[in-house]
């Protein structure tokens, strides 16, 4: 068994939105092994410490737990995923000057998602070329963790994407 450390964060269903009935609710009935922040109207964050032989085990069973208990939420996203380089130093213990040095200075860094002001990227593909690249040694749970965020992550925003237009535009 292995212990992940992620976070669901999930809308609540409109005539339930206040979120501090379901706090007392979720750690009764199977989610005690997380914090729940309540800070946004409408939604309520997970920070799970979830013991699982996997990762998909471990996030899979908290967003079924959850959704069992607050019938109707939506899960909005599952972290870490979506990560900038201070993100990415803080979950590897680096400083960020040393992150943008490693993505500046090597070719085949990751291409961000975002290429704005603040880049972002998936965790996953960066944390797998640093193993590969030989920059650090990502742990294998953390890494494992972050394949499964951008999965459902993925899965949730393709489920909204209109098929017409993935059919034209076919393989980019």
């Amino acid at each position: 068994m292995s212990e992940f450390t992620f976070t669901l964060v999930f809308t609540l269903p409109e005539k339930n939105h206040n979120p501090m009935r379901w706090v007392e609710t979720l750690g009764a009935q199977g989610c005690d092994d997380a914090l729940v922040g309540v800070g946004v109207t409408g939604r309520i964050a997970l920070n799970f410490i979830r013991e699982a032989q996997g990762a998909a085990e471990a996030v899979v069973s908290a967003i079924n737990d959850v959704k069992r208990i607050i019938p109707g939420a939506a899960l909005v996203e599952v972290m870490p995923d979506l990560v900038g380089l201070t993100d990415i130093a803080e979950l590897l213990g680096f400083s960020r000057q040393y992150m943008r040095k490693v993505m500046v200075g090597r070719e085949a860094f990751p291409q961000p998602v975002h290429d704005g002001k603040t880049a972002i990227w998936h965790l996953e593909p960066v944390l797998r070329w640093m193993r590969e690249a030989g920059v650090s040694k990502v742990p294998l749970p953390l890494l494992e963790l972050s394949a499964v965020a951008r999965q459902c992550n993925l899965q949730r925003e393709l489920a909204g994407l209109d098929t017409k237009i993935q059919q034209q535009l076919g393989p980019l």
